[in-house]
């Protein structure tokens, strides 16, 4: 009878945070910009959840249920248009609000608008501009409009 070992449940949170204004899911395959800002949004109050691409991005979302999704836009495996594509494809995420963290050019700025990115914020950021939008985000999930969505891709984006 051979002996079977399980893998001890990776840890997803990078913290509990009682009280949490909401939960961050940050999307980036560069390890020390998710590290940036998973510490800039936990010190403002917020619990965050990394993911290294889109793929990884999209296998937690369900598990995690994020108020907000930070994106990257160069990732290797499934880039963060493409992740954004998905999210809105996929009716239980539709909805959440998505933000792109990247240096876009103009092309993935439109791109990005068309998979209704909601906000943008360019590399390098000041830090009080990604609680910002993260923070404005956040209250506007919890408000929807007149026409009961979010506004993705509409009125309200930071442009690069």
């Amino acid at each position: 009878m051979g002996k079977t070992r399980t893998q001890p449940l990776r840890r997803t949170y990078s913290r509990r945070v009682s009280g949490a204004y909401g939960r961050v899911l940050v999307v980036d395959d560069n390890k020390v910009i998710r590290q940036l800002i998973r510490v800039n949004l936990e010190l403002e109050g917020f619990e965050v959840v990394t993911a290294a691409d889109g793929v990884e991005c999209l296998d937690l979302v369900h598990r995690v249920c994020p108020d907000v999704i930070t994106l990257d836009v160069v990732m290797p495996r499934l880039d963060g248009i493409q992740t954004a594509v998905r999210l809105r494809a996929d009716p239980r995420t539709r909805d959440l609000p998505v933000a792109v963290v990247s240096a876009c050019t103009p092309y993935e700025v439109d791109s990005g608008v068309a998979a209704g990115i909601d906000a943008f914020l360019a590399k390098p950021f000041e830090p009080s501009e990604l609680v910002r939008i993260v923070h404005r985000l956040m209250r506007r999930k919890d408000s929807p409009s007149v026409d009961g969505r979010h506004g993705a891709g509409r009125a309200g984006s930071t442009a690069v």
